[in-house]
Parts: C-alpha cells; structure tokens; sequence
C-alpha cells in the first residue's frame, strides 16, 4: 500500500498523503473514531459521514465474542452488518485478549482465553485473527501480536518482541495464502514492538520491514510510559519505516499527543478517548479541553467552541449540553461525541492544510499557544 501524493514539510517530519483502499481513500493525516463492538459509540454513519469521519476501525476480540463470526459472514462482512460505506480498520485482537481476557495459557502457537462475557474458552493465533479479520471483511488488517505490558524488563520486552515477530511473519504467510471474501482488497499491517527500548524499536522495526507488509504500526505506547519516552521510541521508529507507506501509531491519543506524533512523521491514529470523554463531559476544544461538569458552564449561553462549525456548536449552547449532562439525559453523549469527533477530524484537517502550506513547525507553536491543557483541571 503507497503512499499517494505525499508531501512533507520543510524541517519537521510532518507528512499529508492519501491512503487508497476499496472503499474509498482517505486524506492524511487521519484520526479513525474507535467503533469497538460495529459502532461507534452513539453515533449513525451519517453522524460519522457529517462529522467528517474517513475511516473508523473495527474490534476484532469483541465481535468474535458478539455477535460472531457466523452472523458477521451471514451478514456479508462488517461493512454491510453496521452499514457504513467507507473503509474500515481491524485491529487483530490481541491488545483485548491481554487486557480485558481472563488469559489461561500463552504458547508458541497462540493464546486461550475466557470471553469476559460468559467465561466461554476461545483461541486465537495468528491464522485465526487472519481468518477472523477475513470474514469481518476490513479493508486494512492488523497482524497478531503480543502486546508487551509497562513496565517490562529490557528482557521482557526482548522476549515479547520475539514472539511478535514470529507471530506476525506467520499472520503474513497464512494472509497471503487465503483470499478475501467479499469481492474487494485487504491490507495488512505490521506492528512494531519492544517497550520503551530504543535498541529493540529499531531491531523490530528493520525486521518487519524486511518481512514486507503493506504498512506498518507502533503499537505498545501509551500505555502508562512517560510521554517523552513515547515521543522518542516514536522518532526512532519512523526513521526506519519506508517513507512511502501508511505509519499508524495505535492507541493515542489526546489532541497533544496528535500534534506531536505528526511532527514526528505518523499519518494515522485511533483512540477512545474523543467519545469516552464525551460521555464523562468533557470536551475538546482550540482552547483546551472544557468540563461540562464545571459550575461555570451553568449559565454558559455560548457554543461549546465559537470557531466549531459541528451540529452541536452550530445549534446548542454549553448551558444546555450541561443541564442534559447533569440529568443523565441520552442526548447529551450524541451531542458531546458529535462535538468531539468533529473537532479531531478538524484537528487532522488543519495539520494537512499547515503542512500542505509548507508551515507546520508555525501550526504547531500556535495550536501550544492557544490550547490550555490545565483548563479541564480548572473548571472542575
């Protein structure tokens, strides 16, 4: 998978490109709204198409659990069981079975664990993702891996990354040698690994290029290590990765974390927390993240964010969206994650546009400038 139209910007790493897959291309950089069990929470494809949504990712490990693998082929793939046109990502299913799975046994050929639905026993390893992610149909898959805990031993991590490897080059054989199901193309990504170890991300990084893969992941940060750690495993990494292809950096993060990542050279992201947040009140906006559980915001007769052109800015005052937060009235996580996502797609919008201009190092001295990360801290 190439990088089409790519563009980097003058003394930054920052990249903006285009990602084409079957369902559709996409402009990067790229935020991918979390849509864990077929949905993303709350919202409709049209809230997701409206709010300016390119691509969303899928959840291997829950959709195995519910509804199934039988239902989701009966349905003929993910795309037509949730109804959503454009492309989507899987992730391979193993993050979930190391941290919501009740995990029995690790071996060389893959893990056993309890559904945390019913304490049922399941299987997956790498052939068994590939196939799972087969029938979910995905336009871009994600190898099996094991995701390294933090904090871990540079032996740990070592031995982790080890068994990634071997994993992923197994998900990439069995992957080639099966076909997709439903009439359209599937990509598949390799993960980088090995904790906080500059050494062992740069070992992992040449080693799964070598395998080939149609782009490549870093996964394991963000996962409780500092930030300059994750910054700096990040730099380390994309000066290894082909220039030519997708990097996606898993899991992050908060509208900082974004703008540095693509300083360093990442082009797509995903994470919870734009909705997650949404549904505890709090909001993202140019100036820094908004708690709708503030007192301040009571008599607040204003938009969440003046220079927000979504639905819920267009239409609702932050008064308004506080009164329907403190009564637990349904609305609000509809209008509060409409909000949200919107401002991340923004967000990625206004980072292209300043690399595409050739002034992302000014992009981003101004978005530190205006955005006030303690003003959540202060309106409490």
């Amino acid at each position: 998978m190439k990088m089409e139209a790519l563009i980097t910007c003058p003394d930054t790493k920052a990249r903006a490109g285009r990602i084409q897959t079957d369902h559709g291309s996409m402009n990067t950089p790229v935020f991918m709204p979390v849509g864990t069990a077929g949905s993303v929470k709350s919202l409709s494809p049209v809230d997701l198409v409206e709010t300016g949504s390119q691509i969303i990712l899928g959840n291997t490990y829950h959709l195995l659990l519910r509804p199934g693998m039988e239902i989701m082929e009966s349905a003929g793939g993910l795309h037509k069981f949730m109804s959503w046109s454009g492309p989507i990502l899987t992730d391979s299913g193993g993050y979930q079975v190391f941290s919501l799975g009740q995990l029995n046994k690790i071996t060389e050929e893959g893990v056993v664990f309890q559904s945390r639905l019913d304490g049922s026993k399941h299987k997956l390893s790498p052939e068994i993702s590939m196939d799972i992610q087969r029938v979910l149909g995905s336009d871009i898959v994600m190898a099996f891996d094991e995701c390294t805990s933090y904090p871990a031993t540079i032996q740990q991590a070592k031995t982790s990354m080890q068994l990634t490897h071997r994993w992923e080059q197994r998900s990439l054989d069995y992957f080639r040698s099966t076909q997709a199901r439903y009439g359209h193309q599937q990509q598949l990504f390799g993960i980088v690994q090995g904790s906080v170890y500059p050494d062992l991300r740069q070992e992992s990084a040449k080693a799964l290029v070598e395998m080939g893969f149609d782009g490549y992941a870093i996964g394991g940060l963000s996962v409780g290590e500092p930030k300059d750690d994750m910054y700096g495993i990040t730099d380390v990494v994309t000066d290894i990765l082909p220039q030519d292809q997708p990097r996606y950096l898993m899991g992050v993060g908060k509208p900082e974390d974004l703008v540095e990542a693509v300083n360093l050279g990442i082009d797509m992201f995903d994470c919870v927390l734009p909705t997650r947040n949404a549904r505890h009140g709090i909001m993202y906006t140019w100036d820094g993240p908004v708690s709708l559980k503030a007192a301040r915001e009571k008599a607040a007769h204003i938009p969440l964010d003046a220079d927000c052109d979504c639905y819920s800015c267009q239409n609702f005052s932050r008064a308004y969206l506080r009164h329907l937060f403190k009564a637990n009235e349904l609305l609000v996580y509809r209008l509060a994650s409409i909000h949200n996502i919107h401002f991340y797609h923004e967000l990625m919008a206004a980072m292209r546009k300043s690399i595409l201009d050739g002034n992302f190092s000014a992009f981003k001295q101004e978005f530190f400038a205006r955005y006030n990360l303690k003003r959540a801290e202060v309106n409490k």
